[in-house]
């Protein structure tokens, strides 16, 4: 057997080439969808995260606003900058490139950010209207992983999913959406004792530890659907996953490569919840004017 990739790149494609005939039709009533993305400091992955998702958007017909301010920053100028775009009718999704400098309180900025504006989906208010199954932002990677087990026809209805992490960006809220759509879900992290008992039992697998080859193939179920979340540098600078490639491609049914899967498509999510905030935002006005 031999795993057949899940290209995250092509998926995406198809996503921002649905966002912008979406966004075109939003524009033709006035205006086009609008994200701002805040970068303090110079760290370099940094830099290129947002260098990509400025591209993506201008190349979707989304409006982008990129702040860039040094890492000196006061807390209190960052929490200001952010009121502001929470007031600007042009901007319909905030986000704050993570991570921030030690000085500044990263769960203070994120809560600062108005929840119909949190398109990164990381906020209190949209991680519990995540967890009671009320409609809001899903978390980019996620939302991402779930629309790449639909693109493979992966109904995660009455499967074993494990979610290997339990972080609030990736691993909470993965295993909520697999559960939302009915899998058994198990978490498993640092203190799980034995993982691999789990992981041979799963129809389905995310891996979102961030540890080079921490899931190799003797530990994966054949057929299995096998999500890699990590990006790591090896030894030699090379981007890499949590997953072992080479010993796991013989034993899955599918798998995502290491570049090219999850990274597009948490991009082409962010779009995707920025555009959505833009409708609920024309829809509220239309239903505030109608009253």
């Amino acid at each position: 057997m031999t795993a057949r990739l899940i290209d995250g790149n092509a998926l995406a494609a198809s996503i921002r080439a649905d966002v912008a005939r979406r966004a075109a039709a939003f524009a033709a009533h006035g205006r086009k969808p609008g994200l701002a993305v805040i970068l303090v400091g110079e760290n370099p992955a940094s830099q290129v995260y947002v260098r990509h998702k400025v591209k993506d958007c201008e190349e979707s017909g989304l409006y982008s606003v990129l702040e860039r301010h040094d890492a000196s920053i006061a807390e209190a100028a960052l929490l200001a900058r952010i009121a502001a775009l929470n007031a600007d009718p042009a901007i319909d999704g905030i986000l704050v490139q993570l991570p921030l400098p030690p000085h500044i309180d990263a769960g203070k900025v994120i809560e600062a950010i108005a929840p119909d504006k949190d398109v990164d989906g990381f906020s209190i208010a949209s991680a519990g209207a995540l967890m009671i199954g009320r409609p809001g932002f899903r978390a980019c990677t996620p939302y991402g992983c779930m629309k790449m087990l639909e693109s493979i026809a992966c109904d995660p209805r009455g499967k074993h999913a494990v979610v290997i992490g339990r972080s609030n960006i990736v691993g909470k809220p993965m295993a909520m959406l697999l559960l939302q759509a009915n899998a058994t879900v198990t978490i498993c992290h640092s203190a799980t004792p034995d993982l691999a008992h789990h992981t041979r039992d799963a129809d389905i697998v995310v891996a979102a530890v961030g540890r080079i080859g921490m899931l190799d193939g003797a530990m994966v179920k054949p057929g299995a659907v096998v999500i890699d979340v990590g990006m790591n540098r090896d030894a030699d600078g090379k981007l890499c996953g949590d997953v072992d490639f080479a010993s796991v491609a013989p034993v899955a049914g599918f798998l995502t490569p290491v570049p090219g899967g999850v990274g597009p498509m948490t991009r082409a999510m962010l779009l995707v919840n920025t555009l959505e905030a833009a409708e609920r935002a024309a829809r509220n006005a239309h239903t505030a004017r109608a009253r």
